[in-house]
């Protein structure tokens, strides 16, 4: 928020009802003032508290000087999934209540929060600390207050809830009465609550007598595993919260933050593997923009290669979605990524029919893009050659075994460009190819001498492109993008600068009408095009954002050119690029690499290994 000296004109703000209007001038004149960091909205069941926080926000919504950054509804969260939703709001991606505070910490801005709810915070079996409110206020609200650019409106009902934070004066909106409903306040654990049996005879059913959750009422959605608990006791040993858990239309539709909380009890027996598969999705399935559709592809994505029956039964509901995993190996962890040219033009099986993939360690291998086969290591790198040695078999050394590519740029599948974390060029030629080994070896001298003349031509990025001719395009600090035809010998790129900081990410594609389009991310959170027969980048960026770019893929499809783009708070965008509309798919960890084929299969390399997504095309950008 930036403090100003001059209260916000309240008749400029929505309308209020008389007996709103003073504590709503009070909170306002909170909001905009530079006093207390903390204001408690304090009433009964009924008084309008969480009214008073959405008439606050609306009224700040397209009015400079007075910014809201966040407003978490608390109600069934715990301080993990807080934490996810709050890291999600502040744009840096789901985060541990630990590596929260932390990015909080380090954040440059004076950021201001709502929490509604606050008195109905907590999830999970009533005898762990979770199930209240105190353990979200003790583990995250109150490090967060303690942090001296944070100001927080929270909701607290007739709790005692932060009423004793620190020594500093916390200012308190006090509504009163209002009209009590009877339901107290706590996190609804209490009395007068209908029971399991009661909530599940309220579930319409399928033609074969099972309950159709799809059809079920959202109040019933949200409170029927708490009451299955209460049922079961503690331990969930009943059968009530193992009914739920086993059925795949529960664990679609059901409450994602009741699901969590009780998931994270290990005294739950879980059928198979759901609760990995579960605490894998859970970041992204407790986000509120979720629908069911998208929700069970990310179960799905989740499931695949670790939870076979569960990946069969969600199959036919992922697949209804506009994305959804193809295949998974979740095994090495993948750092690099790249299509070997070949994979688009229709070769059978074999080393140019798949992907290059690098791991943290450096090693190179290769798998089938359809199917994720490993079809063994690349060429013979060097990590690669001494695999080969312990079976007997005979391999090439190529580059030292201290080579760690953090990009790739295959020129086919025996010789490519590596971008090597020291940010040298090397190139990597498996077999006597000397035409191969001189582009290469061209490339990486014309960078190298560049470097040493001056460090705005250090390289800080490299990819690849090109279904007709493959391209390796090169970034660096100066923000300048280099592109070179992998296909034939160039003395010199062609180059442009497109960015005013250093470059983080590039790739390329060629279209059908003979375009080369070039995107490239910059260190301001910029992606920016450049058609290389051109001598100026467009005038404006393709996409703007505070998170950082972490990877780019493109290609062309029957649907047109498409670029995909990773960003650091874990989603993925993709942009159609001819008429600029995207579709965003948030993926389940912090993509480190991609690749997209004319097919629509798009495949992410992350911290678990390699996932292959299939995008339906013909109905992507809502055509």
């Amino acid at each position: 928020m930036t403090v100003g000296t001059v209260t916000p004109d309240i008749a400029s703000w929505p309308p209020l009802d008389d007996e709103k209007r003073s504590p709503g001038r009070q909170l306002l004149d909170w909001a905009a003032g530079g006093g207390a960091r903390l204001c408690l909205l304090r009433g009964a069941e009924g008084s309008g508290k969480s009214g008073l926080l959405a008439w606050l926000l609306a009224g700040t919504v397209g009015r400079p000087g007075l910014t809201v950054h966040a407003t978490v509804p608390s109600e069934g969260l715990t301080a993990e999934s807080f934490a996810w939703e709050l890291g999600r709001q502040l744009g840096y991606g789901p985060l541990s209540p630990g590596r929260l505070l932390d990015r909080v910490a380090a954040d440059e801005r004076p950021l201001l929060i709502l929490v509604p709810d606050l008195h109905r915070a907590g999830a999970g079996p009533a005898d762990l600390p979770s199930a209240a409110p105190e353990s979200l206020v003790a583990d995250l609200l109150e490090p967060l207050l303690a942090l001296p650019h944070v100001r927080a409106a929270v909701e607290v009902g007739t709790s005692g809830l932060l009423a004793g934070h620190g020594a500093e004066a916390v200012e308190i909106v006090d509504l009163g009465d209002g009209d009590v409903d009877g339901n107290g306040n706590g996190n609804g654990n209490g009395n007068g609550q209908a029971s399991y049996e009661e909530l599940v005879a309220a579930v319409p059913r399928t033609a074969g007598g099972r309950p159709d959750w799809s059809q079920a009422p959202d109040g019933v959605l949200r409170r029927v595993l708490d009451a299955a608990v209460r049922t079961d006791g503690p331990s969930g040993q009943g059968g009530a919260v193992r009914g739920l858990l086993a059925d795949p239309g529960f664990l679609v539709h059901g409450s994602a933050t009741a699901l969590t909380a009780v998931l994270a009890d290990e005294r739950v027996p879980v059928p198979g593997r759901l609760r990995e598969v579960w605490r894998r999705a859970a970041p992204e399935l407790t986000a509120y923009h979720t629908d069911s559709a998208e929700r069970a592809a990310l179960l799905h994505a989740a499931a695949v290669d670790t939870d076979p029956d569960l990946t069969e039964y969600l199959r036919p509901l992922a697949r209804q979605h506009w994305w959804s995993t193809v295949w998974a190996r979740q095994d090495i962890p993948v750092n690099a990524l790249a299509l070997v040219p070949g994979v688009e033009r229709g070769l059978p099986a074999g080393p140019e029919r798949g992907l290059l993939a690098s791991d943290p360690a450096g090693r190179l291998r290769t798998y089938d893009v359809e199917s994720g086969t490993a079809l063994g290591a690349y060429g013979g790198s060097a990590s690669a050659a001494v695999g080969a040695s312990e079976e007997g078999a005979a391999a090439p050394t190529v580059h030292p075994s201290s080579v760690r590519p953090r990009s790739v740029a295959p020129r086919d599948a025996r010789s490519a460009l590596l971008l090597d974390r020291s940010d040298a060029l090397l190139p990597l030629v498996t077999e006597d190819d000397p035409t191969a080994a001189f582009a290469l070896e061209r490339i990486a001298e014309f960078h190298g001498s560049a470097a040493l003349a001056g460090e705005e031509s250090l390289v800080t990025a490299l990819g690849s492109g090109g279904t007709r001719t493959p391209y390796a395009v090169v970034g660096d600090r100066g923000g300048s993008v280099h592109v070179w035809s992998l296909g034939e010998y160039q003395d010199v790129p062609r180059s442009c600068r497109v960015h005013e900081q250093p470059v983080t990410a590039v790739t390329c594609v060629d279209t059908a009408d003979g375009l080369t389009l070039t995107f490239s991310a910059g260190a301001d959170g910029s992606v920016r095009l450049w058609e290389t027969s051109s001598a100026e980048p467009m005038p404006v960026p393709v996409q703007q954002r505070h998170s950082l770019v972490t990877a780019l893929a493109a290609t062309d499809t029957p649907a047109g050119p498409v670029l995909a783009v990773a960003w650091s708070d874990g989603e993925v965008h993709l942009w159609h690029v001819f008429s600029g509309r995207v579709r965003v798919l948030p993926w389940l960890r912090d993509c480190d690499a991609l690749a997209v084929t004319p097919e629509g299969v798009l495949v992410i390399g992350d911290s678990e290994g390699l996932s292959a997504v299939g995008l339906r095309l013909d109905g992507l950008w809502g055509r």
